[in-house]
């Protein structure tokens, strides 16, 4: 039996990665979707708290017209399903249609399921932090399940306004309209759900874990350098800097630190040098190099 050619090995194995990826990847978005739909139609819909975006126009729809809520949330994410494939890609387009789709037929499912319980703020909170982890699942591995940020990208271009305003201008109309249509009680407590979620889509994107990065600035470079490395056990990277004002060579500490070792961080830069230029900034990934932690002895 001749043995396959090197390359067509790579090739097959190449696949192979690009295979349990998309299953990966996949079943990622469809966890996330069903969380969703757990936390809209078990939680917030029975106490008449909605969600913000495409997902809270479909809300206030499918309460005046009696109608199914997967099938609003379905309809109406369709154009920008078209819009996302031309301006953002294949992959991302295909997989916001896997997750609408899984969005739209599991809402449909739970519907009939009693809500869980009838405590409003119980509902609104956790509510929102099961919606804010399948939101953040999705949006992680690749998906959306609302057209709103696809529609601010969009407007985004002829407006004088970031992506980001943009998201709170609409969402803010939109949460006041449940005032009209909910009452004024259930709007404030739909802005609960809102925030609650939006801040559980943070932690679950960037993880608890989270990074940071650190640039210091002294002329004790090498100490501080050194007791980062002996005591947190991060490596530091040196990069070459020129003082704009007194034009002299400056040393610069580059380093990746998670979110816990910030203050012991800044106390090694304290105790070695108190007027040492010290800032620290959140990164929202971290990928190669060698940010795995080193054994301290």
């Amino acid at each position: 039996m001749t043995e396959m050619p090197i390359d067509v090995q790579r090739q097959i194995k190449h696949q192979g990665l690009s295979k349990t990826k998309i299953f990966r990847r996949a079943l990622f978005i469809f966890v996330g979707a069903v969380l969703m739909a757990v936390g809209l139609e078990i939680f917030l819909v029975p106490n008449k708290v909605i969600d913000g975006g495409i997902v809270g126009i479909s809300i206030i729809l499918s309460h005046l017209l009696g109608m199914n809520l997967g099938l609003f949330i379905f309809l109406l994410n369709i154009p920008f399903f078209f819009i996302g494939y031309k301006q953002i890609g294949k992959t991302f387009a295909l997989s916001t249609l896997f997750g609408i789709t899984i969005l739209s037929i599991a809402t449909a499912l739970f519907h009939p399921v009693p809500a869980f319980t009838e405590d409003i703020l119980l509902a609104t909170v956790f509510g929102g932090i099961i919606l804010g982890i399948g939101v953040g699942l999705v949006i992680r591995y690749g998906g959306s399940l609302d057209g709103t940020e696809i529609l601010a990208i969009l407007a985004n271009k002829r407006l004088p306004f970031s992506v980001g305003e943009i998201i709170m201008f609409f969402n803010i109309f939109i949460l006041g309209s449940a005032g009209f249509v909910f009452g004024w009680n259930r709007a404030m407590y739909s802005l609960i759900a809102y925030f609650v979620a939006y801040k559980t889509i943070d932690i679950v994107i960037q993880g608890l874990d989270e990074s940071k990065s650190a640039w210091i600035i002294s002329d004790q470079h090498r100490e501080i350098g050194d007791a980062i490395l002996a005591r947190l056990g991060r490596g530091v990277t040196y990069l070459n800097g020129e003082g704009a004002y007194t034009g002299d060579d400056k040393k610069v500490i580059f380093c990746i630190i998670t979110r816990l070792e910030e203050a012991k961080l800044k106390s090694i830069v304290e105790d070695i040098d108190s007027s040492a230029f010290l800032a620290v900034a959140n990164i929202a990934e971290v990928r190669g190099g060698r940010f795995k932690k080193k054994d301290i002895h």
